[in-house]
């Protein structure tokens, strides 16, 4: 069986996992933590890191905190309409307008036209990007964009770990802060987990304490401190004293135990995505459609492409023993949350992508033979579609 993802944890981690954990002093979020924490800020080039439980908890902690920190001039945001679930569904859980934009045809990042003209239109505070399949959006015109209408810029960097732009800046290290996910199949795994990374010290401290039922423990000094003197707060009413309406939203040490460890592989990780990328173009021969974009090195999440006969395609691939996935969500217009409350919303990219889009594995596991086989396997069947 050739799977769409494999977990990136090894037996030897699990081993020494298990021998880590009837010496460790804690469990719970601890030490560990906080050094994942520190690793991953230096792998992305961000000041600091919140390590979370899921992908979908780091969306709803930035989301979150955005708003009790007043960054935000009203409540309407831009969201990719190729995207996931938990990038849009806390907006909507908080009582945002979500304003649905289109891809372009090419990276499956956000149509820049399209969504100047939502700008212009809507005026909303804040946009959060998504990198489809680790391939970035146009982030010099999105950038211009942003400063131009003053909107306030996040990204969902959940497929994108590794991924660095043309000079070198990493995914989630483009914007005010990004979102990771840690679950399995992914880059890296700590079997379930996720992380926000920031350069912004006040956003930073402000997700601490709202990661952590919105106290203060986790906070810098100077920031506890502040806090405690502007509302008159004892040491022992310290404890237990609550700055902001928060969440439970703490990873552990057992995972960060994992996270670091799997960190020390993310430079080969990296290399075998964008070879594994490499492969399907070079054997699918420019036939079908790919996604493309500019990067200096690709963390590729899988390979996408459409086609006509999408149905046919799966079933012929199962038969083989290759799986096979919708490219991501397709359009969240055609998905039923969304026609349920707002009706059908039809976006021309988008909407091909939902009806016809689909992915082809990629991990640290294949190779070049697997791939070719793959392809051979897809050609066989495959009627290419182009926009």
């Amino acid at each position: 069986m050739i799977r769409l993802a494999e977990n990136t944890i090894t037996h030897e981690e699990l081993i020494a996992l298990s021998e880590w954990i009837p010496n460790s002093p804690q469990l719970t979020k601890g030490p560990l933590v906080v050094e994942f924490e520190k690793k991953f800020a230096s792998f992305t080039g961000t000041k600091h890191c919140v390590m979370v439980n899921s992908g979908s908890s780091a969306n709803l902690l930035m989301a979150y905190s955005l708003l009790e920190g007043n960054y935000l001039r009203n409540k309407k945001v831009v969201v990719p309409a190729i995207s996931w679930i938990t990038t849009l569904s806390p907006f909507l859980q908080f009582g945002f307008e979500v304003l649905l934009c289109d891809s372009n045809n090419v990276n499956l990042g956000l149509d820049t036209a399209k969504l100047e003209e939502i700008f212009i239109k809507e005026k909303p505070a804040l946009l959060i990007l998504v990198h489809v399949l680790a391939h970035l959006n146009d982030m010099e015109e999105i950038n211009r964009l942003c400063e131009k209408y003053d909107v306030l810029l996040i990204e969902d960097a959940c497929e994108a770990l590794g991924t660095s732009d043309i000079n070198g800046k990493k995914a989630g290290n483009l914007s005010l802060a990004g979102s990771f996910s840690f679950y399995y199949g992914h880059h890296i795994s700590t079997i379930e987990g996720g992380a926000v990374t920031t350069n912004d010290t006040k956003l930073y401290n402000l997700m601490l304490s709202i990661r952590s039922h919105g106290w203060s423990r986790d906070v810098d000094s100077n920031f506890k401190e502040d806090w405690k003197k502007e509302y008159n707060i004892d040491d022992v009413r310290e404890f237990y004293t609550f700055y902001y309406p928060g969440f439970n939203l703490r990873s552990t040490d057992l995972n960060a135990f994992i996270g670091i460890s799997q960190l020390d592989k993310m430079n080969e990780i990296i290399k075998v995505r964008e070879n594994n990328y490499n492969f399907y173009n070079k054997y699918l021969e420019g036939k079908y459609w790919k996604q493309e974009s500019k990067f200096q090195e690709l963390s590729s999440f899988a390979y996408g492409t459409i086609v006509e006969n999408r149905i046919e395609v799966f079933n012929h691939l199962k038969k083989n023993n290759i799986e096979v996935r919708p490219l991501i969500c397709g359009s969240m217009g055609k998905q039923p949350f969304w026609i349920k409350k707002y009706g059908h919303t039809p976006l021309e990219v988008a909407d091909v992508i939902h009806d016809y889009g689909l992915y082809l594995p990629n991990h640290l596991y294949l190779d070049e033979e697997k791939i070719k086989f793959v392809c051979e396997k897809f050609k066989e069947v495959a009627i290419p579609k182009f926009f």
